[in-house]
């Protein structure tokens, strides 16, 4: 029987674009909620053979306005403590380091943009992204949870990736990105973004198209190489 992964999407414009390859190559069956849907409260957020939570443009701490953060964070937390692989991107990511109890917030900039991280650690699934220009689109940041293993930094944020064992993978990045047209709605949703990271909607649109095949091609195979040494 085919294992089942179940995609946690926040927003609609930010689903698991690049990733799908891999994760179905692996011979996982992708199911997908969305937070907004009535079911997700009621969600065995254990029961997966793999998690997946997308990014979005909302901040850990702002509960009052989301009030399913904290329902995902309790379940989120479960599924951790039991070591089930896990993989979450962006804000996904600061979901991991929330539910571990690390502290999650603002951060001093927004990176937002195409550039290489920074001191990625050899050895690991993120080799793959070494000089890679990938995507960046975040202002929040998280201190690192105990127990875990950074990856990788960048020149705005040192903690930037990490990993908790072979199962548990958190991104700040978004190596998914590059192919697919939903990019033009993030533009299109926040066209502040980029400027407050000093590139503009065209400059954004030119390196999406320059450099994007390159930055999906290498999360791709960070995706591969992890899936690849899973414990279920």
């Amino acid at each position: 029987m085919a294992r089942r992964a179940l995609i946690i999407r926040h927003v609609p414009h930010e689903g698991i674009a690049g990733y799908r390859e891999p994760i179905e190559a692996a011979g996982y069956q992708l199911d997908r909620v969305d937070v907004t849907d009535p079911a997700f409260a009621t969600t065995d957020l254990n029961q997966p053979d793999l998690l997946i939570m997308m990014g979005g443009p909302m901040g850990v701490y702002e509960q009052d306005r989301y009030p399913w953060i904290a329902c995902q964070l309790r379940r989120l937390a479960r599924r951790l403590d039991a070591g089930a692989p896990t993989l979450g991107v962006c804000f996904g990511a600061q979901m991991m380091a929330a539910a571990m109890g690390a502290r999650v917030y603002a951060g001093p900039v927004k990176e937002v943009g195409f550039h290489a991280l920074r001191h990625v650690k050899n050895g690991t699934p993120l080799d793959h992204l070494t000089d890679v220009p990938i995507l960046h689109w975040h202002g929040d940041t998280f201190d690192l949870p105990d127990q875990v293993e950074l990856l990788a930094s960048s020149d705005a944020y040192e903690n930037q990736a990490f990993r908790r064992g072979s199962n548990i993978l958190a991104l700040q990045f978004h190596a998914e990105m590059g192919l697919d047209p939903r990019f033009d709605e993030w533009l299109r949703q926040w066209p502040e973004a980029p400027m407050e990271a000093g590139r503009t909607t065209a400059q954004m649109r030119d390196d999406h198209a320059r450099l994007g095949y390159q930055a999906v091609a290498a999360g791709r195979r960070v995706v591969t190489d992890w899936l690849s040494g899973l414990q279920h």
